[in-house]
């Protein structure tokens, strides 16, 4: 005998269970699966999910949990009702569309970076907030909330635990980007360059405008847009704005890598006294942040791939006595997604009711 179907939420429902409307426009983006399963992933109380996006990921289906869901088109009247949108779009569309969501009563949470120059957007990270002691606190008409980068994420938490270690006289960060920053058209473009190069075909570089197949670069091509020299100022300005510059700035140097998925990075501190690896890593362990011993486990793109962690291997420098270098790998689009919904978890006590009528 089958199970008789679970009728649908009611009225009163809705309204005393706190249950929430939610909006992800760019669907079909690579953030944005990502916000979909973490938002399941986390329990997020959403009685209803629209998959939005442009006309290329039309129709295409996706699974929220349990439940298979079609992806529609951006249309004013989506956002009826709606208490949260996530923009994991591209940032053209987020700000062709974001003056609309934010007059229909909805609260914005910005993976795309489009709204960061706005006067009342703020750059959040609730694992820096955390870190710092410092939780924002719930508004009831708040402006948009831009994602904080995950480089800027990884790189200011390492700083802050650190710092319990000794005073930090020194960092240098040279962070590894993965193609999956550039989205689906930048890991297309990667792989067909890898597939062209073997085959000794001509090269596409509608994204990055250079060789990024078997190779390292510092500068893409001139026609490519955002340039490596953007990312870098932005990682900077984030780590600024979520620290609330507590912590001093790394000198930083971003790198193209041939890689589809994951941040790598290669962290220089060096510290007012002589500090021991086993004293870092007990000052670093801690919520979000796994040190590794065993080559198995040593950090590198593939093994953090899916994880919300940072994977840290430490070494002593040879030259300097008070110099450790610090090996990690993340999966930026894991903790971009994770960030999106931790900050709409934490605005939730704004919205008690929703805005379901």
């Amino acid at each position: 005998m089958s199970t008789p179907a679970k009728p649908a939420p009611t009225h009163q429902d809705l309204r005393t269970g706190n249950l929430y409307r939610v909006a992800i426009v760019g669907a079909g983006t690579l953030k944005g699966k990502e916000v979909a399963e973490v938002l399941n992933d986390r329990n997020f109380p959403a009685v209803d999910v629209k998959l939005l996006d442009d006309d290329e990921s039309l129709g295409q289906l996706e699974a929220m949990g349990d439940e298979v869901t079609f992806i529609q088109s951006v249309r004013n009247e989506q956002f009826d009702r709606v208490d949260f949108t996530f923009f994991a779009s591209d940032p053209v569309c987020t700000r062709n569309n974001w003056k609309t969501v934010r007059d229909a009563g909805s609260t914005i949470l910005d993976l795309s970076y489009a709204l960061e120059i706005e006067p009342d957007a703020s750059i959040r990270s609730p694992w820096i907030e955390r870190q710092m002691g410092t939780p924002v606190v719930p508004s009831l008409q708040p402006g948009p909330v831009v994602i904080a980068h995950p480089a800027a994420v990884v790189l200011a938490l390492i700083a802050l635990r650190a710092r319990k270690a000794a005073s930090i006289e020194r960092m240098i960060a040279t962070v590894y980007e993965p193609a999956s920053e550039h989205g689906q058209k930048g890991m297309d473009e990667l792989h067909e360059q890898t597939v062209n190069l073997l085959s000794f075909q001509q090269l596409p570089k509608a994204i990055f405008d250079t060789q990024v197949a078997f190779n390292l670069v510092s500068r893409y091509g001139e026609k490519a847009l955002p340039t490596i020299q953007s990312i870098e100022q932005r990682i900077l300005r984030h780590y600024d704005r979520i620290t609330g510059k507590a912590v001093a700035p790394p000198s930083l140097l971003v790198l193209q890598a041939p890689i589809f998925h994951g941040h790598v990075f290669g962290v220089y501190l060096e510290f007012d006294k002589m500090v021991t690896t086993d004293a870092l890593a007990e000052a670093l362990t801690g919520d979000h942040i796994t040190i590794t011993k065993s080559a198995e486990d040593s950090p590198s793109n593939v093994n953090a791939a899916g994880q919300g962690d940072i994977l840290v291997s430490l070494a002593a420098d040879v030259g300097r006595a008070n110099g450790i270098w610090l090996w990690a790998a993340t999966d930026n689009l894991r903790i971009s997604a994770v960030t999106a919904v931790e900050c709409a978890e934490s605005m939730v006590p704004s919205r008690p009711k929703g805005q379901i009528q």
